[in-house]
């Protein structure tokens, strides 16, 4: 393990042959990737994804159920007003609607959720399904935060 600062100096270090491998969003290295400067083993998904098609999902590399996503969301602080949050939600509802939005985000190796997953509800269970899943794996390694 190699702490870093962020993606950018780790992915430098992955071009440079420093380190022989990361695990990283597809949205930070899909660059990368493309060039041909990196090779991306798999996805850490049950599907492929759609703007790279040719790379092989965990199950199919050999590492079945090694499922790890990263997903995107927006807060507000506690209390905002439910019309507030409503606006808001709103907005990103009809954002990710648009096809030039969803292109570019394709495009970055993300994927919109279905519009029953773009609900303050549906983060909120999802948000609530992560901790479930990763809190005990993070207690059991005894992981803290620095």
């Amino acid at each position: 393990m190699v702490p870093y600062r962020g993606t950018g100096p780790a992915l430098n270090d992955l071009v440079a042959g420093q380190i022989d491998l990361i695990l990283d969003q597809a949205s930070n290295s899909m660059a990368q990737v493309r060039a041909g400067t990196i090779k991306a083993y798999a996805v850490t998904a049950k599907t492929r994804l759609p703007s790279l098609p040719s790379i092989p999902t965990v199950d199919e590399a050999g590492a079945p159920g090694l499922y790890i996503s990263v997903w995107y969301g927006l807060w507000v602080p506690k209390g905002t007003p439910k019309d507030i949050v409503a606006k808001l939600s709103d907005a990103a509802i009809i954002a990710m609607a648009d096809p030039a939005v969803r292109m570019r985000m394709t495009d970055f190796g993300l994927e919109v959720p279905p519009p029953e997953q773009q609900t303050p509800e549906a983060l909120g269970a999802l948000q609530k399904a992560e901790i479930e899943k990763w809190w005990p794996i993070i207690k059991a390694a005894n992981i803290k935060a620095e």
